[in-house]
C-alpha cells in the first residue's frame, strides 16, 4: 500500500475496533487506538506474510507483548483474511477465539501473550532461531511503555544484543499513559533511549502516529549490522478521537452509544479526506 492508502486503512481499523469494543462492552480502547498506525504499517506494507499460509516458515513474525491492546490486531488480521471478518462480532463473548489477549488458536497469532514483560524474550528466541536455521525472516515485537518496568524486558534486551540479533526489531508504544496514570509518575522511564542504547541496541525515536516515519523506519531495519533495533514510537493514547486523546480512563473505557457516534463521525471525516486525497493523486 502507498502512504495515503495506509493512512486511510488505519482510520478504518480504528472505526472497526471501536465498533467491536462497543459491541462486546469490553476492551482496551486507548492503547489499541495508539498502536493502530504501527500495526497498519507492519501488516499492510512492511512484514512478509501470506494469510493463506499462516505457518509459512519464512514469514516475518510479530509478537504483541502489549497483549491487552489486541483489538487493533484482531481487526487487521480479519481484514487481511486470516479469519472471517464476521468473527469480530464474537469478540470477548463466551466460547470465542477472539479473547482479550492474543490467542494462538487464531491463524496469524504466533504466541499467547498478555503477561507483560514476556514478549521480547519470546522474540529473542525466534530471532535467534532464524539466525541459526539460516532463515531470513525478521521478528517484530510491540511493547507498551508501562511494560518497561518489567525486569524480564531488560534481561531479553541484554540477550538480544549479546547474540547480535539484527533481525530483531523492538517497538515501544510510547503513549505516556498506563492503567494507573502517567508512566513517569508510576515508574519513571526517561531517558529511555539512553537506557536501551546502553544495553547495546540501535535506538531510533519517531512519531509513532506518523505513517511516513513508521514506514521509512520499519522498512530500513536492520539499520546497524550486528545490533537489534529499538524503535521508540511516540504516540497519543486514544489517537484519532479528539475527546479521548491523552485521557487516562480511556485505557479500558468502553464508548457509550453517544461517544461511539461522535468518534465514528470524526474518523469518517478523516477517512473521507484521505480517500479524496488519494483520488486526486
Amino acid at each position: 500500500m502507498e502512504i495515503i492508502e495506509l493512512k486511510a486503512k488505519a482510520a478504518q481499523i480504528r472505526m472497526d475496533l471501536l465498533r467491536m469494543i462497543h459491541g462486546a462492552k469490553a476492551g482496551h480502547t486507548g492503547g489499541s487506538l495508539s498502536n493502530a498506525d504501527i500495526l497498519t504499517a507492519l501488516y499492510y506494507r512492511v512484514m512478509n506474510l501470506d494469510p493463506a499460509r499462516p505457518k509459512w516458515e519464512d514469514r516475518d513474525r510479530f509478537i504483541a507483548s502489549k497483549g491487552h491492546a489486541v483489538e487493533s490486531l484482531w481487526c487487521i488480521l480479519a481484514d487481511r483474511g486470516f479469519f472471517p471478518k464476521e468473527e469480530l462480532e464474537t469478540f470477548s463473548q463466551f466460547g470465542t477465539r477472539l479473547i482479550g489477549h492474543p490467542n494462538n488458536k487464531v491463524p496469524g497469532i504466533e504466541m499467547n501473550t498478555g503477561a507483560l514483560g514476556h514478549g521480547l524474550a519470546i522474540s529473542v528466541g525466534m530471532a535467534l532461531a532464524s539466525k541459526r536455521d539460516g532463515r531470513g525472516y525478521r521478528v517484530f515485537c510491540l511493547m507498551g511503555d508501562g511494560e518497561q518496568a518489567e525486569g524480564s524486558v531488560w534481561e531479553a534486551a541484554m540477550a538480544g544484543a549479546h547474540y547480535k540479533l539484527d533481525n530483531l526489531v523492538g517497538i515501544i508504544d510510547r503513549n505516556g499513559l498506563q492503567i494507573s496514570g502517567s508512566t513517569e509518575e508510576v515508574m519513571g522511564l526517561d531517558p529511555l533511549d539512553e537506557k536501551w542504547a546502553a544495553f547495546g541496541w540501535n535506538v531510533i525515536s519517531i512519531d509513532g502516529n506518523d505513517m511516513e516515519q513508521l514506514v521509512d523506519t520499519l522498512e530500513a531495519a536492520p539499520t546497524v549490522p550486528g545490533k537489534p533495533t529499538l524503535i521508540i514510537a511516540n504516540t497519543v493514547k486514544a489517537k484519532g478521537i479528539s475527546f479521548a486523546e491523552n485521557v487516562p480512563h480511556w485505557h479500558h473505557h468502553v464508548p457509550s452509544d453517544e461517544e461511539l457516534a461522535r468518534a465514528l463521525a470524526e474518523l469518517s471525516a478523516v477517512l473521507a479526506g484521505y480517500q479524496q486525497e488519494g483520488q486526486v493523486q
